[in-house]
């Protein structure tokens, strides 16, 4: 029955593997996928057009800044204006009224002279009126109840040392930005090549413990015969199937273990998680580069986008202390405005009478004190830069911690692989040796187990050795940024 059941076990997995043709990729085809479909590729390319257009939006500072307006105003109380006079005046109208009539008296009765006889009709002239409000103060009120106003403005900066230096650094951020979407890819590429390794790392796992199931089978087949034979005990048959029950979760589990990983792999490549897939290559295939010849070389940091990035805020900040310096310098700017004014007692537009105005004229503006803003500015922008110079230096010093610690990843894992060949070669000539030994009776069930033990612990090893040495690769190469070229071309 354990046979059978262990049969069943085997047909289960060979049919899982065969329910439906996945796509085959390989390493280069998913760094290619991801490149285009990763969401961080994606954001780090909008970050990139948002740079692009502010950069832009900065040069319109350079452009006239022209602008139109409009108002309407109307009047609750009108203001009063008085012009000399007593305001305590005996003749009841106030000084200025005496003064108005003394003046227009004259003129007015002149004109009606000239009118009269002539058929030509005129208006009889009445001596004006003093209200009773207005009257008493000697004021007049002056003004009409609606104004109106339009116009349109225009300015342009001619001379304006801190704005020009501005869309200097305006130009570096496009250039951080930049950098920052190749930071993007390089983390992007060095989380591919971590799933696509772990994936090649779980199928030879699972390798691995199909090997040591189907030998537990054919141990627990043998140790039937035998003891069907009398040439084996009771306890060497409870112990061969022991062996078989207890690899069958070994087997399932490192499957599960693939699936996880092909997983974590569509989840960074940024594709549909429901899209079958699997990978082209085995951990054998990379070994061939696993000497200590590769180790060999220098590598500095002159392309790690870390680096690049300080480098790039740090121009920045060097001019923005300079641009804080331009603050003292005078500006000068060229201004124009055309605008239309009306004011009326009534809302008959078609009779109003609309009165130009314009001007252009140049500005000067020349900082005398402002506080000590300007000062603190500048200072507030070199302690930044001093802030910055520190922090490229601690940088800097862990970088090159992160570049030794994947070489001595590197070395160790090859030294660890050599070892693991020699190991597995002695393993498996040892569990032959007792395979045939325990067949012909000369040797125990125990020490079969053993073997495979040994067998088994080596094969790990030396497939965990070639995955310890690709990922630490890939992470130096993701340190030093060698890893791909701005085409989407994979070195």
């Amino acid at each position: 029955m354990l046979i059978a059941a262990a049969g069943m076990v085997s047909a289960a997995v060979d049919s899982s593997r065969t329910e439906s043709a996945p796509s085959v990729i390989t390493l280069e085809q998913a760094l290619e996928i991801a490149l285009t479909e990763s969401p961080s590729v994606k954001v780090a390319d909008l970050e990139l057009k948002r740079a692009e257009y502010a950069k832009k939006g900065s040069y319109a500072a350079l452009f006239p800044q022209i602008s139109a307006s409009a108002a309407y105003q109307r009047t609750i109380k009108k203001q009063v204006m008085y012009m000399g006079g007593n305001d305590d005046d005996s003749e009841g109208g106030g000084g200025m009224s005496s003064m108005l009539s003394g003046i227009l008296d004259p003129v007015m009765y002149h004109i009606q002279q000239l009118y009269a006889g002539t058929g030509v009709p005129y208006v009889a002239y009445v001596p004006p009126a003093v209200s009773s409000d207005s009257s008493s103060d000697g004021g007049i009120e002056v003004g009409r109840w609606n104004t109106y106003n339009a116009g349109i403005t225009a300015t342009m900066p001619l001379i304006n040392a801190q704005l020009w230096k501005s869309l200097s650094i305006s130009g570096d951020s496009v250039d951080l930005a930049v950098e920052k979407a190749r930071s993007s890819r390089l983390e992007m590429v060095n989380q591919v090549k971590q799933a696509y390794y772990a994936v090649l790392l779980a199928k030879e796992v699972h390798h691995v413990y199909e090997s040591v199931y189907d030998n537990a089978v054919n141990n627990l087949e043998l140790t039937n015969k035998k003891y069907n034979a009398s040439r084996a005990s009771e306890l060497d048959l409870a112990r061969a199937k022991t062996t078989v029950a207890n690899a069958v979760p070994d087997v399932f589990n490192s499957q599960n273990a693939i699936f996880l990983s092909l997983w974590q792999l569509k989840a960074v490549m940024g594709i549909d998680l429901n899209t079958d897939i699997d990978v082209k290559d085995s951990l054998l295939v990379y070994s061939g580069g696993m000497s200590p010849d590769a180790l060999d070389g220098s590598y500095d940091l002159d392309a790690n986008s870390t680096m690049r990035q300080l480098n790039i805020q740090a121009e920045q900040l060097a001019k923005t202390v300079q641009m804080q310096r331009y603050g003292y310098l005078p500006t000068l700017s060229l201004a124009f405005s055309y605008s239309l004014n009306a004011m009326t007692n009534d809302f008959k537009f078609e009779q109003y009478h609309w009165t130009p105005y314009s001007y252009v004229g140049l500005s000067l503006n020349i900082p005398i004190f402002s506080g000590g803003q300007r000062l603190n500015d500048l200072r507030q922008a070199k302690v930044q830069s001093e802030q910055l110079s520190i922090q490229r230096e601690n940088t800097e010093r862990q970088l090159q911690i992160s570049i030794r610690q994947s070489l001595s990843t590197m070395d160790t894992a090859v030294k660890s692989y050599e070892s693991a060949l020699d190991a597995l070669e002695s393993a498996q000539k040892a569990y032959d040796i007792a395979a045939k030994s325990y067949e012909v009776g000369r040797s125990t069930l125990t020490d079969l187990d053993a073997a495979q033990l040994a067998l088994t612990q080596a094969q790990l090893s030396a497939s965990q050795a070639i995955y310890n040495y690709l990922v630490a690769k890939a992470g130096l190469e993701s340190t030093v940024g060698a890893d791909f070229t701005t085409e989407n071309n994979i070195r």
